[in-house]
């Protein structure tokens, strides 16, 4: 039984990606540009984008965790596993599969601003429109979608479904 309900298709996520990738090329040629992936969900767009960049690029991760009640505005943000590398001087791209609330991912954007990069940019596949977050500059746009619960492509429910090709609702049934 399909768990979802395509939403974006594997060709579509793949034109997009190169669109996204050949805009990166351009905007680092000449310049040494790290790619930070936020764990767990953006490991399959950070692979697949990456290989869209005509550049020497080296990559890097991030786990966090936010916690709190969804009715409150604030959460608690803790990072599981920072960068290994020093990212002072350095141009540095974060690549997301998705931004909801956009809580985390802007207290993750303040606390590397701290770090002194030459510059700091976001990259990000999906995008939950009509949901109110703090101000999130994202200079790389994947797709606009609704409010829906999203899975595949790296999107889980419950760990699961991240290696479905495509995007979809997910229908528990």
């Amino acid at each position: 039984m399909n768990p979802a309900n395509r939403l974006i298709t594997e060709e579509q996520i793949r034109d997009k990606l190169s669109e996204m990738g050949k805009a990166i090329t351009e905007d680092y040629r000449g310049r040494d540009l790290l790619i930070v992936g936020i764990l767990k969900g953006a490991f399959m767009v950070m692979a697949d984008l990456a290989r869209h960049i005509e550049l020497p690029v080296e990559f890097d991760f991030m786990a966090v965790s936010s916690y709190g009640s969804a009715t409150k505005t604030s959460g608690v943000v803790r990072i599981l596993k920072d960068l290994d590398t020093e990212i002072s001087g350095r141009d540095v791209l974060i690549v997301e599969d998705i931004i909801d609330s956009g809580l985390t991912l802007h207290y993750l954007m303040r606390n590397l601003r701290v770090r002194q990069p030459a510059s700091l940019e976001l990259a990000a596949l999906l995008i939950k429109d009509g949901i109110e977050r703090p101000p999130l500059h994202v200079k790389y746009e994947g797709f606009h979608i609704g409010p829906e619960f999203v899975i595949g492509y790296g999107l889980d429910h419950g760990e699961k479904y991240r290696n479905l090709p495509y995007i979809g609702t997910f229908d528990p049934e």
